[in-house]
């Protein structure tokens, strides 16, 4: 006998692409409640966009935006930059030309060591907490800030896993695309349908949903509904070839370097172009347990050339003045050499950096010790972070949404805004 998840995964794969199906089942099949928020986003800041560089497993501060000297640091130079008195790795040369576009936040500092609950803590602005589902920063983003005209979605994640929206629910997480570059697997029809017999089973499944709604009185079915819509709409969207990023020149796709976080980087460019809001761009493999010196080397190879093109892509298509770019990480590095030349985890102090809409370039935010083992001038939080981003954004940071067993939760755990960062 088909159960109801039977009919679900039949309704969705032969009605809609299997590329978007598949997503659409992997999230409905585990969607979480849905929330409303009490609060209204203005979309007045600077920022239309953001596009947040995931680096994921926990970049070294010290081998990167903070060098330290002595028996802390590796065997790269410090080289000047494009601002007096500032110095980054050798591994960054363009980022370096580049450093009076940028804030350097070297005071992060959190409490989480863990990877998975730096992450949500880094997406989210809250520490991981069994009673509520927080929605990410970007979850907000889209739900306060719309679905783009253009029938693509409000927030793509590039090349890596990312969080759903929590309690806000699916319709509002991202559109995940593993091989940033190319276009979506399976956007089209499945084999033998049409424009009729997919508005037929279309039809299907939302007679399954409302039977369904009406018998159990899930509110999450609403959700999954607004979920189906906009696969349909992306599926029909002209705008669906800003993921193929062979479009571009040859001198365009070769500034960003020819590596997967080089092309999502490029994809990211092409998106906002075409209204995304929230793109997330993952660079893997920052767990620098070993050969930490020669893997960082390695990543900030692809990095470099990556961040900086994007950086001079968005100046040319002219989006750089609405678009803020964040680099980030789960936490820093040890300033200590661990017995395989690595560096283990390290939250207490690390580094951020933030470029673009809203943002003043060519700033030192923060400073750690000589070792880089705690921060000594303006610390800032992970909620700081992020509330300074929503503000970006038009956002306030202290808006409220409840969660489904009605408690209210803003946007960060209490966080605010650093000034000094904004223009």
């Amino acid at each position: 006998m088909l159960t109801r998840r039977d009919l679900l995964r039949a309704g969705i794969t032969s009605g809609l692409g299997l590329g978007v199906s598949s997503m659409l089942e992997r999230l409905a099949l585990a969607a979480p409640g849905s929330g409303t928020g009490t609060g209204t986003g203005t979309g007045t800041g600077r920022a239309k966009a953001v596009i947040l560089l995931y680096m994921n497993g926990g970049p070294s501060h010290i081998d990167t935006w903070d060098p330290k000297s002595g028996k802390v640091a590796g065997p790269a130079k410090a080289i000047r930059t494009s601002v007096p008195g500032v110095m980054i790795s050798e591994h960054m040369p363009q980022l370096a030309r580049l450093a009076n576009k940028l804030a350097i936040v070297r005071g992060m500092t959190s409490k989480e060591g863990n990877h998975q609950r730096a992450q949500f803590l880094l997406r989210t602005g809250y520490s991981p907490n069994p009673t509520v589902a927080h929605p990410t920063l970007a979850a907000w983003v889209a739900k306060k800030l719309g679905e783009p005209a253009t029938g693509l979605p409000s927030s793509v994640s590039l090349g890596g896993p990312s969080l759903g929206a929590g309690f806000f629910g699916v319709q509002y997480g991202p559109f995940v695309v593993q091989t940033p570059g190319q276009l979506p697997q399976n956007i089209g029809y499945g084999p033998g349908v049409d424009d009729a017999r997919f508005e037929a089973r279309k039809r299907l499944l939302d007679g399954l949903d409302s039977g369904f709604a009406a018998q159990t009185g899930d509110v999450k079915i609403d959700g999954r509904r607004q979920l189906y819509a906009k696969a349909d709409r992306l599926m029909h969207a002209s705008a669906l070839k800003a993921f193929d990023a062979s479009e571009e020149s040859e001198a365009v796709r070769a500034s960003y370097g020819d590596t997967p976080f080089g092309k999502g980087c490029l994809t990211a460019a092409r998106l906002v172009a075409s209204g995304v809001r929230f793109v997330e761009v993952t660079l893997d493999g920052w767990d620098t347990h070993q050969d930490v010196f020669g893997r960082t080397k390695t990543l900030m190879g692809t990095l470099d050339p990556a961040m900086a093109g994007l950086l001079e892509d968005l100046r040319r298509r002219g989006l750089a003045d609405s678009t803020l770019v964040v680099w980030m990480g789960d936490f820093g590095r040890t300033p200590s050499i661990n017995a395989n030349d690595g560096r283990d985890h390290f939250p207490n102090a690390w580094s951020a950096v933030l470029a673009g809409a809203g943002i003043r370039g060519g700033v030192v935010h923060g400073e750690t010790d000589a070792q880089g083992a705690k921060v000594v001038t303006d610390a800032v939080t992970v909620p700081n972070l992020l509330a300074t981003v929503a503000t970006t954004l038009g956002l306030d940071p202290a808006d409220m949404a409840q969660s489904p067993a009605g408690r209210p939760i803003s946007l960060t755990d209490s966080g605010s805004p650093v000034k000094a960062l904004l223009t």
